[in-house]
């Protein structure tokens, strides 16, 4: 809404300049006025074109196009109607606009076309970006949720196995969060889930973790103004966790320490996992 504003008044002053080759009385009523036109021009062609967006898209582009251009056209010589008829009844007389009012007609209409069709070419192009843009990121981050390696499942169901008789109460746990675990990665992984809900799944994989690497595999968290209601995409952290592990823990024989911060900078939550290669 804001950038119907702004290129309004872009063009008022664009207009004005170009119709007025110096600064005065004349040169600035003139501005006034095509601001006042422009600016209503697009506050009508907002409110017009939410009212038709839900009709709009059951329809396709070029249909669609073609409605809203006519919509908006009308918008702009309906306004210039309305300014003459009150500058009319005011018997306000403006210096620079001719008094020929069908050529004027026309020249508006003209410009106004041109100026509607580039808007919502731009307008087209600008939507199928973000759309692509959007589509996109979500197939990087299914394919990030996806690298689950395959024989995840059959480490942790040995590692759960051979504590069943060692350490009972611990293989009820380990199962109860690898339940949990599988439950979250058949779920939809394109909705948001609190930064709560996230992290604990995360500890509960790296518990899982622990059981086949044991102290080998040390955690440090970290979170820093991070508030609870956050929500980021289901299924983040886990991944990138276990990549964490799968490249930085498994091949030490040592093991070491998977740091994980978390912070908030500016409304935006902010994640950094690290691990020792």
């Amino acid at each position: 809404s804001l950038r119907f504003f702004v290129g309004a008044q872009l063009i008022a002053i664009i207009l004005a300049v170009a119709r007025n080759g110096e600064l005065g009385t004349a040169a600035w009523n003139d501005f006034l006025l095509l601001t006042a036109y422009t600016q209503a021009v697009a506050l009508l062609s907002i409110i017009a074109l939410k009212l038709v967006a839900r009709a709009l898209k059951s329809t396709g582009v070029g249909i669609g196009s073609a409605v809203a251009f006519l919509v908006l056209l009308l918008i702009a010589i309906g306004v210039y109607e309305a300014m003459l008829f009150i500058l009319h009844i005011t018997n306000i007389t403006v210096e620079r606009w001719p008094p020929d009012h069908v050529t004027t007609l026309a020249r508006l209409t003209t410009i106004s076309a041109l100026i509607i069709a580039i808007t919502l070419r731009y307008t087209i192009n600008y939507q199928r970006g973000h759309a692509r843009s959007e589509t996109q990121q979500q197939d990087r981050l299914q394919a990030l949720q996806s690298r689950i390696r395959p024989h995840f499942m059959f480490n942790s169901m040995n590692s759960v196995a051979s504590l069943i008789r060692s350490d009972p109460d611990l293989a009820e746990k380990a199962l109860q969060d690898l339940a949990d675990v599988f439950r979250v990665l058949l779920a939809d992984a394109r909705k948001m889930v609190p930064i709560t809900a996230e992290g604990e799944l995360a500890r509960q994989y790296l518990d899982i973790e622990k059981l086949r690497l044991g102290d080998r595999l040390q955690v440090k968290w970290t979170a820093s103004n991070v508030p609870r209601s956050a929500l980021i995409p289901s299924l983040t952290l886990q991944p990138l966790l276990e990549n964490a592990v799968y490249h930085g823990i498994e091949p030490s024989f040592a093991g070491d320490t998977v740091d994980i911060q978390l912070w908030s900078e500016s409304e935006t939550l902010k994640i950094m996992i690290t691990n020792p290669i």
